[in-house]
Order: C-alpha cells, then sequence, then structure tokens
C-alpha cells in the first residue's frame, strides 16, 4: 500500500511539474540552429561572466521575470562569452504546446537588477509557437527560435572633468550675479 501511494505521489508532481510549458532558455543551440551572440556594445565580444542573463515574459507592457536567471559561459574575450549557460524554464500559467511571447534581458550582475543596471540591453519580442511540457509523455522544452543579436550598452557616467567643467561654469554664473 505504501509503495502504490508513493507511486501515486511521484506520478502526480511529475504531471503537475510538465502540465506548465516549459522553454530552453538559451541562446545557441547547434541541433535546432538558434546562434543569437550577444554583444558588448563597441565590441566584438560578449559580455562575459559578470553579466547576468533572465527570460522575461511578455504580456502587453507587462515583463515577468522567469526563473532560474543564468549566466554568460566565459569570461569576456573569448569566444564563449557570447553565448548563455543553457536552462530549462518554466513558464508558469502557460500550458505545455500553447504559444508565448519572450524577450531577454542581460545585465551587469553587480547592479542587483536589470531596472537598476546602467549596462544591459534586451532582444526583441520573440514568440514561441509551442511551448514544451504539452502531450504525454511530456514533449522535451521548446527552443527560442526567433531570437536575434542583441547588444548590451553602458549608459556612460559623466568623467570628473566634465563635472568639474559643469561645476565652475556654474560658479561663474553665479558670480556674475
Amino acid at each position: 500500500m505504501k509503495k502504490l501511494l508513493i507511486a501515486l505521489a511521484a506520478v502526480f508532481i511529475t504531471a503537475a511539474t510538465y502540465g506548465q510549458g516549459t522553454v530552453q532558455f538559451a541562446n545557441r543551440d547547434l541541433t535546432s540552429g538558434l546562434d543569437a551572440p550577444i554583444l558588448l556594445a563597441g565590441t566584438t565580444h560578449g559580455p562575459g561572466a559578470d553579466y547576468t542573463a533572465q527570460l522575461f515574459l511578455v504580456n502587453g507592457t507587462t515583463f515577468t521575470p522567469l526563473t532560474p536567471a543564468s549566466t554568460f559561459n566565459a569570461t569576456t574575450g573569448t569566444i564563449a562569452d557570447k553565448y548563455i549557460k543553457s536552462v530549462t524554464v518554466e513558464v508558469p500559467g502557460v500550458a505545455g504546446g500553447s504559444s508565448a511571447t519572450f524577450v531577454v534581458r542581460a545585465w551587469l550582475t553587480s547592479s542587483g537588477s536589470f531596472d537598476a543596471a546602467i549596462s544591459k540591453g534586451q532582444s526583441a519580442n520573440v514568440t514561441v509557437a509551442a511551448l514544451g511540457g504539452g502531450g504525454n509523455p511530456p514533449s522535451t522544452p521548446a527552443f527560442l527560435a526567433g531570437l536575434t543579436t542583441f547588444t548590451v550598452t553602458a549608459v556612460p557616467e559623466p568623467t570628473v572633468i566634465a563635472l568639474g567643467v559643469l561645476g565652475a561654469a556654474a560658479f561663474m554664473l553665479r558670480r556674475r550675479k
């Protein structure tokens, strides 16, 4: 009897897990033909290990972060620094086999979040026609077919010299009055 209950619990947990849609969060997969490197602005290399990448579900103008987030494969300056570590992501509230729209966002990890980051970038919307996780047995996670290359840019902070010039100009204007 215990074995039967344990088996039923395992089946229920497995079914609950695969009831949601799944997507393979990656920007490179040679078997599916996906190759969308993420580049650092003004360079030919990617952001590297100091950056975080996360998949967001798009619903109108609302972006819902999906977990887990990922990091890039290698340090900046290597061929692998353009590609994120592949992880399977569940899409809550969207059934397997359904379509969904996503964006990929990347930012400097030390900033904490995409919104707080100075150095960040975002892909164009990517619609996946059929998420994985549907059917019996559940299908494998869908890939982000249609993802294109995007750039991570940095908003430059004002230099000390520029701030000094602005301060001197303000002082001179104040002194003239």
